[in-house]
């Protein structure tokens, strides 16, 4: 064998390892691209209808949200009117209904004062200082050291 002729074993070898290297790269590439198909299709098969599903609950939950938005509505407009209305009776009835319990206290003062006869001696308050009552001429006293 001549130098020409192992040169050229030598090259065919190298040639054949690397298409073997390059064979076994494609073939593992192969496998990859499969297994990544394989995903991409299972991850598009649940995603679809989760995706549909969470369209749903986004559809419910505008309604929802619809809904409680008119009920807010309506009872601020309650709210609104409750309001009136007891600003309504507070004014056609608290001033008469003062007016009332005045004259009924003022009557009833003057009844107890025209109950006592005329020379009967009055009968004396008592001052309560915490928890303790005084009568009436240590209460006198009392002011007259202030």
């Amino acid at each position: 064998m001549s130098g020409g002729e192992v040169a050229g074993i030598l090259v065919a070898v190298f040639w054949a390892i690397l298409v073997s290297f390059l064979a076994v790269a494609l073939v593992r590439l192969a496998q990859t691209l499969r297994a990544t198909t394989k995903l991409v299709a299972d991850v598009t098969e649940q995603a679809v209808p989760l995706l549909a599903d969470a369209s749903d609950a986004v559809r419910s939950a505008q309604t929802q949200i619809d809904r409680v938005d008119a009920i807010a509505s309506d009872v601020q407009e309650v709210t609104s009117n409750a309001s009136a209305l007891s600003t309504t009776v507070a004014s056609t009835f608290g001033g008469p209904l003062v007016k009332v319990a005045a004259f009924g206290y003022g009557v009833r003062r003057a009844l107890s004062r025209s109950d006592a006869a005329p020379g009967a001696p009055r009968q004396s308050r008592r001052t309560v200082i915490v928890g303790r009552t005084l009568p009436a001429e240590g209460r006198a006293s009392r002011t007259k050291r202030k």
